[in-house]
């Protein structure tokens, strides 16, 4: 079949996908191919609603409707320990957390579900749980006992030392699992993918490509965005060394893990194993 003459690309701007993205955008130039920039929950809602015909979207979207979706192989953002940028913050022991309030951030999906598997199943406690802007919790008519922050906002919460207590997710589920954890995948939707499996193969081409180039050049992808924080680059550097961005067989054995995590709670769709893994 031809090639779609416009095909919609999600994609995370975040610091955590520099070494790719920075690689897509100098060296990606193809006319048909649209990026379209957001924080995940934006990405999730745009794929669901097919706003986009494929991206890089939170774990937990694909587990939620895994009948709409087909995951690329060999890409994720990933992590065989601490991730660096998935913190819940807190001016109290975690354990002291039973019945305060915890505010999510909203611009994750994946995070605010581990995060509750994370407090009630291996902590055994029941918090209660707000959405919103974790960079202003002054904002809630109650103060939360925690925050739980992704991506570029938590690199900012780090940096400026404002809560004393800081639960890096990908540690924590490592510690209890032995596993590492998935955090994002890119997706396609099914419909576009059987109707376009050759613009797939291409897009998904080029991003392995990308993320393998970007790999080799850390260390200037990371003095070009660390002023976004700013942090040093050093320190970005170690921060984007540690992320991973395979699916490899082991990666895969996590997912499941959360996706069981996921249905037997209630929190995703029975159908979102096993796993549909494309190319």
């Amino acid at each position: 079949m031809a090639a779609t003459t416009h095909t919609r690309i999600g994609m995370v701007n975040f610091i955590n996908t520099a070494p790719l993205y920075e690689v897509w955008k100098r060296t990606v130039h193809h006319p048909a191919w649209r990026v379209i920039e957001a924080p995940p929950s934006d990405l999730n809602r745009l794929l669901f609603q097919s706003e986009l015909d494929l991206g890089m979207v939170s774990s937990h979207e694909y587990a939620l409707h895994p009948d709409r979706y087909r995951i690329l192989a060999d890409l994720s953002i990933s992590a065989s320990g601490p991730v660096g940028s998935v913190f819940l913050f807190s001016d109290v022991r975690v354990e002291s957390l039973a019945g305060r309030l915890v505010l999510l951030s909203n611009q994750s999906q994946t995070s605010v579900h581990l995060v509750k598997i994370v407090l009630e199943e291996f902590y055994g406690i029941a918090p209660r749980y707000a959405s919103g802007n974790v960079l202003h919790p002054e904002k809630l008519s109650e103060p939360p006992g925690a925050v739980l922050a992704i991506g570029d906002d938590a690199l900012r919460l780090s940096r400026d030392g404002r809560y004393p207590v800081r639960l890096d997710l990908g540690e924590v589920w490592r510690q209890h699992t032995g596993l590492p954890f998935v955090f994002a995948l890119w997706v396609v939707r099914e419909a576009f993918c059987e109707a376009y499996p050759q613009e797939v193969a291409a897009i998904h081409r080029e991003l392995k490509r990308c993320v393998a180039e970007g790999r080799r050049d850390l260390t200037a992808i990371s003095a070009a965005v660390a002023p976004r924080i700013p942090m040093e680059p050093a320190v970005c550097y170690e921060y984007l060394q540690a992320l991973e961005y395979d699916l490899q067989p082991e990666k895969q054995t996590a997912l499941r893990l959360f996706f069981d995590y996921l249905i037997k709670r209630g929190e995703a769709d029975s159908n979102a194993l096993p796993l549909k893994i494309w190319g």
